[in-house]
């Protein structure tokens, strides 16, 4: 196959232009710094967050948007007045729509000095030129296949991206300047909310509802053009901690209990085919992803995640007789299992108020784009927000790979996002004539 046509590295702009291309502010933004941090009890975890969060003020304040705000704990929030006529039929009765993004980017891999590559995909797979041994494989990507002849954008291969969401940062900004331009389709009031620490499950920690002001809203934080979500997982967080006790190795015999050792044990338990690895769709898993410590103590955590909530406890059930076998082949050690709720699954409470998914499902259809309703294996600060009160589904802003450096975003899906938005407000213009809005 040919070669992908690559362009060069997009260089930081310290200024907006007017009707910047989606594109252009997504490589602006792409390239500030916005990692968040594990096991941070501030929030924001990290303070370069506010760098960008600060940007987003200022570009939202020329725009001549109204109540910008950026308060102590990272969040900026705006409102996009409303212009529907005195006399028109559905003043009064729209509801206020809310449009969120996420600032920081995945503690996984480093999100400092990115430099996107934007280029035009020809097929095959792509060598990240920062780091040859960093592929974007087309076996591993279908999605790359739909987009031959298309432009889309990838890290160097040294960090990832910044997609996850700053495509959804990007996708919200480029509409709000259409919305103070001319040929501003009418609409409602419009709240916008940039959030800090989705990605370390902090997203929603201080977001301040009747600030935001909205009736129903929407994240933009998914991927594949067309895809909609209305339901993630329901997650819980585990730690199995082992007791043990230390002495020097030359004297340990019958009195050394190793914590590591006794934690293998547990490890090499957990049911393989309940794993990220080896599960789709529907299909829950129990994941450590981080382990640690030395004789005396050690300790694993655990991603807990199933649809239904049956399924947690019924996980929670399976650790538990994990630990029960493991104790009698160790007795001098001490074994804890803690398990924390983090969200859950939004599908019941949208179910209640249909309006907000059937008006986001024909919003994308008039984008020309076909809906697709699909499962997050994950979760969004829509999760938490719907169990908050404010119905908050999810859309596609055209990212792909998520959390390393192999992330590529389609410039295709990240304008329909665009599109998707602008008529999402449209549509709900249209039922406020109808019929009485949702609301909390």
């Amino acid at each position: 196959m040919k070669p992908a046509t690559r362009r060069e590295s997009a260089p930081r702009r310290e200024s907006t232009t007017r009707r910047e291309s989606a594109l252009d502010r997504f490589l602006r933004y792409a390239v500030i710094d916005t990692q968040s941090a594990e096991d941070v009890v501030q929030v924001p975890s990290t303070s370069k967050q506010l760098d960008l969060a600060r940007l987003l003020m200022a570009e939202l304040k020329g725009m001549g948007l109204k109540r910008v705000t950026l308060d102590a704990h990272g969040y900026v929030m705006a409102t996009v007045p409303s212009n529907l006529p005195k006399d028109h039929l559905a003043r009064g009765k729209v509801p206020r729509v809310g449009l969120i993004a996420h600032l920081d980017t995945s503690p996984s891999a480093s999100g400092a000095r990115v430099k996107p590559q934007v280029l035009t995909y020809r097929g095959g797979d792509l060598k990240l030129p920062g780091n040859p041994e960093v592929v974007i494989r087309a076996r591993e990507n279908p999605e790359l296949k739909g987009q031959v002849g298309k432009t889309i954008v990838t890290s160097d291969g040294t960090t990832l991206l910044g997609a996850d969401d700053k495509a959804g940062i990007a996708a919200i900004m480029t509409l709000a300047e259409q919305l103070t331009g001319p040929g501003a389709p009418l609409h409602g009031d419009v709240q916008i909310a940039f959030t800090p620490d989705e990605e370390v499950g902090r997203g929603t920690a201080y977001f301040d509802l009747e600030r935001f002001g909205a009736d129903v809203a929407y994240t933009f934080d998914g991927g594949t053009v067309g895809e909609l979500n209305k339901e993630t997982f329901s997650a819980d967080g585990a730690t199995i901690t082992v007791h043990g006790r230390n002495i020097h190795p030359g004297e340990a015999k019958g009195v050394m209990v190793n914590a590591l050792r006794v934690l293998a044990d547990v490890i090499v338990r957990l049911p393989r085919d309940l794993s990220p690895e080896r599960t789709e769709g529907h299909e829950g898993f129990i994941h450590p992803h981080s382990a640690g410590g030395e004789e005396a103590l050690a300790s694993v955590k655990l991603l807990l995640r199933d649809f239904d909530e049956a399924g947690l406890r019924q996980q929670k059930k399976l650790l538990e007789a994990i630990l029960k076998e493991v104790r009698p082949l160790h007795p001098g050690a001490r074994l804890e299992l803690e398990v924390k709720p983090s969200y859950r699954n939004m599908r019941d409470r949208l179910a209640a108020e249909p309006e907000v998914a059937d008006a986001l499902e024909e919003a994308t259809r008039r984008a020309g784009v076909k809906p697709r309703w699909v499962p997050i294996r994950g979760g969004t600060d829509g999760s938490r927000l719907t169990a908050m009160g404010l119905p908050t589904p999810n859309v596609f802003a055209g990212g792909h790979n998520f959390h390393g450096p192999t992330e590529w975003l389609a410039v295709e899906g990240l304008e329909k996002a665009v599109l998707v938005a602008r008529q999402l407000l449209e549509v709900w213009v249209e039922v406020g004539v109808k019929r009485r809005p949702v609301g909390r």
